[in-house]
């Protein structure tokens, strides 16, 4: 297969981002479907829910990708839950969630959006991520910056503002999910987690006392928010690869730092690979990302953003996703 150009990719973008306001607009209309019907199936347990539109919004989009782009590779959520898992490899793949925060979505939340990214070379290098209920668009191609469109606005480029300092997570505004896995060894690990991230070292040990913590409802748009700069970090695990994909590379054209586990942390940290998210990262289904960071006393801005992932590792428990 040809070598996909810069110009190849700003080509697959203004398709790749006029199939998502279409895909959007599904979104909406299902939106309305179940709020007037009530009608949902579940998925795994009562807070993993899916949809026909989440169905019909994949198949929406794997037709108009493989018209478009026949020989390039799709990994989905619907897809591969059911059982279709090609393997990947160094052709061109697109990685799509069709409805990345599908509580969100049952429930009339604000918060949930198509997620499209694309993998060339085993490496995530395209992204668009639309929210349709708010009209926010967020795209990212490699090498070439990533974006917010909204309403009322010009076209800006991200993050919004110069990236600022962060001196500790007590200065931070984290994302953090519950996810679906509310198994007893998960709950209580995310549970003390969370609990040391939020609280008062005064009387919770090894409390960090962040400014708040905020839980979404969606991968995406915690990436998306990040590479925005309205979240500090946003750590997670349990992610597929296509709740990821189109994040990461929206955050990392913002400036914003993305690695795996504590182990890849530990293993990577001192090295050229730090940040160098890898297909064992995509799919490793442990992620955290952290904004830019204005790097202080010396420090460069992966310096920063190295001290963070670290604070925030020290803080945490890892587990095994389910």
């Amino acid at each position: 297969m040809p070598e996909l150009t810069p110009t190849d990719l700003q080509e697959i973008l203004v398709y790749t981002t006029a199939l998502a306001r279409k895909a959007g607009a599904l979104i909406l209309e299902g939106s309305a479907a179940i709020q007037a019907s009530g009608n949902v199936d579940e998925k795994k347990n009562s807070v993993d829910l899916v949809t026909e539109y989440d169905v019909r919004v994949e198949e929406l989009v794997k037709k108009e990708l493989g018209d478009k782009y026949p020989g390039f590779g799709l990994i989905g959520e619907e897809s591969y839950s059911s059982g279709t898992r090609p393997p990947l490899t160094d052709a061109p793949t697109f990685c799509v969630d069709p409805i990345d925060g599908t509580t969100n979505f049952v429930h009339g939340f604000p918060f949930a959006c198509i997620s499209l990214g694309l993998i060339y070379e085993r490496r995530p290098v395209l992204g668009v991520i639309y929210n349709p209920f708010l009209d926010h668009l967020y795209t990212g191609v490699q090498n070439q910056g990533s974006y917010l469109t909204r309403p009322n606005f010009p076209k800006q480029k991200l993050p919004l503002s110069a990236p600022k300092p962060l001196a500790s997570l007590n200065q931070g505004l984290l994302a953090i999910e519950w996810g679906s896995d509310r198994s007893q060894g998960t709950i209580a690990a995310k549970s003390s987690s969370f609990s040391r991230l939020a609280g008062d070292p005064t009387g919770v040990k090894g409390g960090k006392m962040a400014h708040s913590l905020r839980s979404v409802g969606s991968a995406a748009l915690n990436f998306a928010l990040v590479a925005q700069g309205g979240l500090d970090l946003y750590w997670e695990i349990g992610c597929y690869p296509w709740d990821v994909c189109a994040g990461i590379v929206i955050a990392q054209e913002a400036g914003g730092l993305v690695t795996g586990s504590h182990e890849v942390f530990e293993a990577t940290k001192d090295t050229e690979a730090f940040g160098d998210v890898t297909e064992d990262i995509l799919a490793g289904r442990k992620h955290i990302v952290v904004r830019g960071i204005q790097g202080s006393q010396g420090e460069t801005t992966k310096d920063a953003q190295r001290r963070i992932v670290k604070e925030v590792y020290d803080s945490v428990e890892d587990v095994a996703p389910n």
